[in-house]
């Protein structure tokens, strides 16, 4: 078996980042893990993630009140969810930090008004 990780920035700013990780053994993906995350308020966030877990493909959309909205690909190979995935991530990034900062704006204004 053989593991490639990498991250790669998709903005200038250093502030946004594709995670990447695969293993495979032969000419086949055994387990992968790739994640799109935000440095937002001096932290990073981690906002959308597709990996193998649970011993099938899957998206986990992270929202900021700390729950996690699952998409299953459970009919598709790694491979085919990891090759979505990437895609998915590096052309909508933008979008999915965009949705994380509304999201964290109407989770603290909820949060403000109960103290």
């Amino acid at each position: 078996m053989a593991e490639k990780t990498y991250v790669i920035d998709l903005s200038v700013d250093g502030r946004n980042r594709y995670r990447h990780r695969h293993v495979f053994e032969r000419d086949r993906i055994v387990d992968f893990s790739i994640q799109f995350e935000a440095f937002i308020a001096d932290r990073w966030h981690p906002i959308v993630r597709y990996d193998s877990a649970h011993g099938f493909g899957h998206r986990d959309l992270m929202h900021s009140d700390g729950t996690t909205t699952k998409t299953s690909f459970q009919y598709w190979d790694y491979a085919e969810v990891l090759i979505y995935g990437e895609r998915d991530l590096k052309q909508n990034w933008r979008a999915y930090r965009e949705n994380y900062l509304k999201e964290l704006e109407q989770y603290e204004a909820r949060t403000r008004s109960k103290q």
